[in-house]
């Protein structure tokens, strides 16, 4: 026959509890791995455009470079120029043959005037390219925001989703071990810690986006903490709750006030019934005991 001990009974030693605890910073460990791991699967299967810029822009692009290069031409024509009239003025005051200085200014003009002419050129083109390159990279910007925020939305999603599984799965890995009595229930205690702990690592990390922590999200993260901490010693005061009348009879105490009964069929305690009929077979039965000793039907009256 395989015997059972009641987690309750045996106390847990401190080699088990030093276990939990090393258990507890591995989990956390792998878990903020995880974590940090789904941001990079994201963005794996989230693609974002990229920056380079369309055929509008291109044609943007080309119509500045001429313009840059009409505007540096103009600026050599203006002061060859210059240079051309100081050169073809000196002659004329001094009186010397300036015919071939007088081409040379005539040239430099009509250079200077083909630049401006090529300018103005430009000019009119980047005018005509400016709309559509501005449209192109609105539209492609839309685009990248939108890529950017839906990996944001899929990294917080499958984060939300992790630090759920893991919440419910240590909780349910508790509440199952805890009812099959199990004396592996402290490490089922160390995934509860853990997935804790990483509830307020994701919490923080989201919270201080919208937050100031020194303003408001300590306050909104004290106050998870604590309604969460209430329901889970609300939760285990329902189960002790139920439990105390049974173990209060393996006692042999009354499930209604603990006073020791020993054989007694009334509590000097309290002075209620200890002994009732089953409900199915009418043998007396202790009140408290979850299963008839004699037919093991379930209990019909309980401690209240």
């Amino acid at each position: 026959m395989k015997t059972r001990s009641d987690v309750d009974d045996i106390q847990t030693t401190k080699t088990e509890k030093l276990l939990a605890v090393v258990l507890s910073a591995f989990l956390l460990l792998g878990a903020i791995w995880t974590y940090q791991k789904l941001d990079d699967v994201v963005r794996q299967h989230v693609s974002v455009p990229a920056y380079a810029s369309g055929p509008a822009g291109q044609r943007l692009q080309q119509a500045s470079g001429r313009l840059a290069q009409a505007e540096q031409e103009r600026q050599q024509a203006l002061g060859d120029l210059e240079l051309r009239r100081e050169a073809y003025r000196t002659a004329l005051e001094a009186r010397k043959p300036a015919q071939q200085l007088e081409l040379e200014y005539n040239a430099a003009q009509s250079r200077l005037q083909a630049a401006e002419g090529a300018i103005a050129a430009a000019q009119a083109d980047v005018s005509a390219a400016r709309p559509a390159a501005e449209a192109e990279q609105q539209a492609r910007s839309s685009r990248i925001d939108e890529a950017l925020d839906r990996q944001r939305r899929d990294t917080f999603v499958s984060r939300l989703g992790l630090v759920a599984f893991l919440v419910v799965g240590a909780y349910g890995l508790l509440a199952w071990m805890r009812r099959r009595t199990s004396r592996w229930f402290p490490l089922a205690g160390s995934a509860v810690v853990a997935a804790t702990v990483f509830a307020f690592v994701f919490a923080c990390d989201y919270l201080t986006d919208y937050l100031d922590p020194f303003d408001w999200g300590i306050a909104a993260i004290s106050g998870l903490g604590i309604a969460a901490t209430l329901v889970t010693y609300w939760g285990i005061q329902r189960y002790l709750v139920r439990r105390l009348p049974q173990r209060r009879v393996k006692r042999r105490e009354c499930p209604f006030c603990g006073y020791p009964v020993g054989s007694n069929v009334h509590c000097e305690g309290c002075g209620r019934d200890v002994i009732a009929d089953c409900t199915k077979c009418e043998t007396p039965r202790r009140v408290g005991t979850s299963y008839c000793g004699t037919c093991g039907a379930t209990s019909g009256a309980s401690a209240g």
